[in-house]
């Protein structure tokens, strides 16, 4: 419920070293309905970690195992993706960027999104919206520039990924068909980004009490996500996003049922999606509480689950110091 008192800036709760550029990240767990979500999700989000909610004592060791399986294959640090225009009149407009730290500068000029560790084989994605100037010519036009710059994970030194140059087509005459072409992939991460918005929305909303209002929120976005193109194109993504959310609307049937698993469960969520990392939520123990759709799970996690289903805990978390992978961040 709402008391009407400021939020404690749990932020104070870190050491100063952890407030940095490139946090220390906190993973955190609540385990049950005995735990403070609120302050976990917040300490974590701080730091760059993320935050998992434990229905159930059966995937307690699963979720850790989860962690884990990411941890050991941290593959490169302190990560930046820089981005220039290419020209003077190419301007960027926002960059929706989740949890990460991103900044818009020059007037529109460059942009600079921080991300910090990277583990193997993980992929991040930001909707960035630029405004470009008419082009009469009929040809190609040159508009952004983007390169990573990243810390090796065994020499330490800091490496700079040759520039991507992005081009787009500027035809002088558009057909019909041409004209409604909706990239699935934008349109995927677009809804995303709206999950996410909806879920910070309907959850303020349900702090203050007013749980009808947050089920409505949750209920006008399934409707706007079931008209997109990906979700109509019956896109894995989409399809398993939605399922989350019905879910997060039943889980705020009642205040009861809210306290005891919707907040929980809403804000592993958020982590999850706002940091593009898998987190565990939920009770079940078949697997699906690790939203493997969304494709955040790495084969690393992967790898450890599949042990931690097969083995005792004190043999799980022994290192697996002969794997190393050194993959590109893309």
């Amino acid at each position: 419920m709402n008391n009407n008192q400021p939020d404690p800036n749990y932020k104070l709760l870190l050491p100063l070293s952890m407030h940095g550029r490139f946090q220390i990240p906190v993973h955190s767990f609540g385990f049950g309905s005995d735990h403070d979500a609120s302050l976990m999700h917040s300490v974590s989000e701080v730091s760059g970690g993320t935050f998992s909610f434990i229905e159930s004592e059966a995937v307690i060791q699963d979720a850790l195992a989860q962690c884990i399986g990411g941890l050991l294959s941290v593959a490169v640090q302190e990560l930046r993706l820089e981005i220039d225009g290419f020209s003077s009149d190419v301007c960027l407009g926002t960059i929706k960027a989740g949890s990460y730290s991103s900044l818009v500068g020059g007037d529109g000029r460059w942009g600079r999104v921080d991300i910090g560790d990277l583990y193997a084989d993980e992929e991040r994605d930001f909707l960035v919206s630029i405004n470009i100037p008419a082009e009469r010519r009929g040809d190609e036009t040159e508009v952004l520039k983007m390169r990573c710059v990243y810390k090796d994970l065994l020499t330490k030194e800091v490496v700079t990924l040759e520039s991507h140059v992005l081009k787009i087509q500027r035809p002088e005459t558009v057909g019909e068909e041409e004209a409604v072409v909706v990239s699935i992939e934008v349109d995927r991460q677009r809804n995303r980004f709206l999950a996410a918005e909806a879920m910070v929305k309907a959850r303020g909303l349900a702090e203050e009490g007013d749980l009808a209002a947050a089920v409505t929120v949750i209920q006008e976005f399934r409707q706007v996500l079931a008209e997109t193109v990906s979700a109509r194109s019956n896109d894995g993504f989409c399809v398993a996003l939605d399922r989350e959310m019905k879910e997060m609307q039943e889980r705020m049937a009642s205040r009861h049922v809210y306290e005891v698993s919707g907040r929980a469960y809403i804000l592993s969520g958020l982590s999850s999606h706002s940091w593009q990392r898998a987190t565990s939520r939920g009770e079940s123990g078949d697997g699906s509480s690790f939203v493997q759709a969304y494709n955040y799970q790495t084969p690393s996690m992967v790898e450890m689950l599949n042990r931690s289903q097969a083995t005792s805990y004190h043999r799980l978390i022994q290192p697996l110091l002969s794997y190393v992978s050194q993959p590109k961040p893309r």
